[in-house]
């Protein structure tokens, strides 16, 4: 069992480098002005660019669509 946390303490400190890394890579092209940032940073975390915001009402109607897709597709296998 502690062979496999040696594994897994490896793995996160490679992703930490790599992290690191890449990290280092956006300065560099940031410096070199021209490089975009996407909704989310590095950490996953949403950055400041703002998305469009959804209705209740439309969130039901999408809802409501894909459980018809799912009974559909579930009526399909049991035949």
């Amino acid at each position: 069992m502690s062979n496999l946390a040696k594994v897994v303490a490896q793995l996160r400190k490679q992703r930490q480098e790599a992290q690191n890394k890449v990290e280092q890579l956006d300065q560099a092209l940031a410096a070199l002005g021209g490089v975009r940032r996407s909704r989310t940073n590095g950490r996953g975390q949403k950055s400041s660019t703002k998305r469009r915001t959804m209705s209740a009402a439309s969130r039901k109607k999408i809802a409501a669509a894909q459980r018809a897709r799912w009974a559909k597709r579930k009526a399909a296998r049991k035949a």
